[in-house]
């Protein structure tokens, strides 16, 4: 699957400004758009879910388990629209025969100019402002490009209660400590906008199990694929 989205960037000397990015996702993987569409994407994920299950699971059990699984999916969308993020990606189908708790959020953030500088801040320096900002320590930090744009990208481990608001896997999440990877990217042409794109697992219930290893590994491989759009 090939997902689509918007960024907003700036036309400068006459070149295309950014209007967007795309990233291939497994087609296990579903989008979840958080400025429109929002509850259309949702039905049509949790209509899914109800198609595959069974014919003839008892009726006294479908019923509880629907009513959860919509519960639990809409809290989690619902923590990502307050988050104010651009798009939500989710394994909505088993991956390789189980269920994978995982998930990918899509945000931009704008650093304000400072008074007394009105030209913008050099790129390295932007990175720092925007990683100082959520207090996280001993992280693992590493830059640089992804499609030609600088990036910073940062890994570390977050513990169960910073979980509100970053993995939408049934539930899970708020339970277990998870894994983060980072990768912030500044928009081509507008130095004061930077692409961010959270990367959050749970493992198999440990966030540095083999499982969590392989995800990792296939989220840097994403990256590695990800392309801007212009207009």
């Amino acid at each position: 699957m090939q997902a689509e989205s918007a960024v907003r960037g700036e036309e400068i000397d006459g070149a295309a400004p950014v209007i967007g990015y795309r990233i291939i996702l497994p087609a296990q993987w579903a989008q979840v758009p958080l400025r429109q569409g929002t509850e259309e994407a949702v039905r049509r994920i949790l209509d899914d879910a109800y198609a595959r299950i069974p014919a003839d699971a008892p009726p006294d059990k479908v019923g509880p388990y629907k009513r959860e699984l919509e519960r639990s999916f809409r809290e989690g969308v619902g923590q990502a629209v307050q988050s104010k993020a651009l798009d939500l990606y989710l394994p909505v189908r088993p991956m390789g025969g189980c269920s994978v708790g995982t998930s990918v959020l899509i945000s931009e953030s704008v650093l304000p100019r400072r008074p007394g500088h009105p030209q913008a801040v050099e790129p390295t320096e932007a990175a720092v402002q925007l990683l100082s900002r959520d207090g996280v320590q001993g992280a693992d930090l590493c830059s640089g490009e992804v499609d030609g744009a600088l990036a910073v990208r940062r890994e570390h481990v977050a513990n169960a209660n910073a979980n509100a608001n970053a993995n939408a896997d049934r539930g899970r999440g708020a339970e277990l400590a998870s894994r983060r990877v980072e990768y912030m990217i500044s928009v081509p042409d507008d130095p004061d906008r930077w692409f961010v794109a959270a990367f959050s697992t749970v493992g198999g219930g440990s966030p540095r199990d083999e499982l969590a290893e392989a995800l990792v590994e296939w989220f840097d491989a994403l990256m590695a694929n990800f392309r801007w759009r212009r207009g």
